[in-house]
């Protein structure tokens, strides 16, 4: 019976191992630093490109992370290779088993690695984008192996887990486009002139240096009503999306010392509390 069965050996069976000594651990010593100002240089060089080319900024910047893992790779196959001397069969039969133990043990770094490959092949994402991933808002600054970084709007630098792409909701202002949508809420007295208000907002918008009008990047002028004031709203496109609260605070500034010279004031909270004879006369 024994000899119906097909003859199964272990890949790794007959596995040749180099000898460890001082020059291997110096040569593994070499790699790891050739790969990390590898991807140091290669990353500050590609930044440095995509200032230049502002059109291409996001396609250039998503070269870095790709960059990273091609880099990591290598070296780690070189680094296997100073100790073991595998075939084919055994280096495949190696990364499998290395697979396996890596997903049972570090599942939480093995997850964060498959996400960010999603992150850079789906491109949720890119870097440079303005994104919403859970309770966190700020500029894609860094896509690694294990986290993507964040700029917040405090300039505070934060780390999500890439494997957060998977169970959070990702919200992209610009989905890789330099231009992005600016919304700007004013609330003014429901008494005041909402019309007069609305051109004034409108102005304010168009002669920003800041804004971009196209056919494909138009800008729109809102009203909405409520019981004790106006929202006036303003939805435009900035040329960059770096220059998002600049336009906004520049908008606002301007909008409200014309609202004033005309009249226009906001909200008064005393008109939305009722008096206290009012409640007192309200039934338990």
């Amino acid at each position: 019976m024994a000899d119906l069965l097909p003859n199964v050996s272990d890949p790794l069976a007959g596995l040749t191992f180099q000898d460890v000594g001082f020059s291997t651990l110096l040569y593994v010593a070499y790699i790891i630093i050739v790969a990390y100002i590898t991807v140091f240089v290669s990353s500050f060089l590609l930044r440095k490109l995509s200032e230049r080319l502002p059109t291409y900024r996001h396609t250039v910047t998503m070269l870095i992370p790709l960059v990273k893992i091609f880099v990591y790779f290598l070296a780690f196959y070189y680094i296997i290779i100073a100790f073991i001397q595998p075939n084919l069969t055994q280096l495949v039969a190696f990364f499998g088993l290395f697979g396996a133990a890596l997903g049972l043990g570090l599942k939480d770094l093995f997850a964060d690695v498959i996400g960010g490959i999603v992150i850079i092949f789906e491109k949720p994402y890119q870097i440079g984008d303005k994104i919403t991933i859970g309770e966190t808002y700020g500029e894609v600054t860094d896509i690694g192996i294990r986290s993507t970084k964040l700029v917040t709007p405090g300039d505070s630098v934060v780390s999500v887990p890439n494997y957060l792409v998977f169970s959070q909701s990702v919200s992209s202002a610009n989905a890789g486009n330099v231009a992005m949508m600016v919304i700007i809420d004013l609330f003014v007295d429901s008494r005041c002139d909402a019309g007069l208000g609305m051109k004034i907002l409108k102005e304010a918008v168009i002669s920003s240096k800041y804004i971009i009008v196209t056919e494909k990047f138009p800008y729109t002028i809102l009203l909405d009503d409520f019981p004790f004031y106006h929202r006036i709203r303003a939805k435009a496109y900035v040329g960059d999306l770096r220059n998002e609260f600049e336009f906004k605070s520049e908008v606002t500034r301007r909008a409200w010392i014309e609202f004033r010279k005309h009249g226009i004031r906001p909200p008064r909270m005393r008109d939305a509390i009722p008096e206290r004879e009012t409640l007192s006369s309200l039934p338990p």
